[in-house]
């Protein structure tokens, strides 16, 4: 069984993020939803609402997430993305270096949406990898990033795909939007299960 963290900011994409858990959830993984709060508050709470008005109650917050967590890190982390969802995630400092962590010791590091663009440029995880995001948003990148010269270094090498459900490149994975999100979803069951597991799931579920 591995262990899952999905981060869970105001105004996040709900397609994209239930899809995840409830398909992770039926692999018999640990999927632990985290609560993020917003950029602008300190507010710490359980209940966060989607960017359509969905209130979804969180399994843990963010800051009893870390400090459980203490040295060990989860097998995958999931920034869904819907705004202001995205922007809600790219201004926490813990989830960021989470982010940052996981990926330098070689954990599965998952985005959809507007989080590739919004979030894991600011981490320097895109760097040297093909990905993809919410159509448009990857011209954006000086923007999320601060300024031009901190998104030529912090996505150095990087290479962004179009009109694709997804992309897979090393230990990061990420999604094009809420359309692709079943798609997205099954491929990170197979990642952290095996396509056997994957299968089963797809159709049982009475997949396309």
């Amino acid at each position: 069984m591995k262990n899952v963290c999905v981060f869970l900011a105001p105004g996040f994409e709900e397609i994209e993020a239930l899809t995840a858990v409830d398909y992770l959830r039926r692999a018999g993984q640990s999927v632990t939803t985290v609560s993020v709060p917003s950029a602008d508050s300190d507010e710490i709470s359980s209940v966060v609402t989607g960017a359509h008005g969905i209130p979804v109650i969180a399994d843990s917050v963010l800051k009893d997430f870390i400090s459980d967590l203490g040295d060990s890190l989860p097998d995958a982390v999931y920034c869904p993305g819907g705004m202001p969802g995205a922007s809600n995630l790219a201004a926490s400092e813990d989830v960021l270096s989470l982010i940052k962590k996981c990926s330098d010791n070689g954990k599965l590091v998952c985005a959809m949406c507007a989080a590739p663009a919004v979030v894991i440029s600011k981490t320097g995880v895109l760097s040297g990898k093909k990905w993809t995001c919410y159509p448009g948003m990857n011209e954006n990148l000086a923007e999320y990033c601060g300024d031009k010269n901190s998104a030529d270094e912090l996505t150095a090498g990087s290479r962004h795909i179009e009109n694709i459900p997804f992309v897979f490149d090393s230990n990061l994975l990420t999604g094009r939007g809420p359309g692709t999100a079943e798609e997205f979803s099954m491929k990170l069951v197979e990642l952290l299960t095996d396509s056997v597991t994957a299968k089963k799931i797809h159709d049982g579920s009475c997949q396309r």
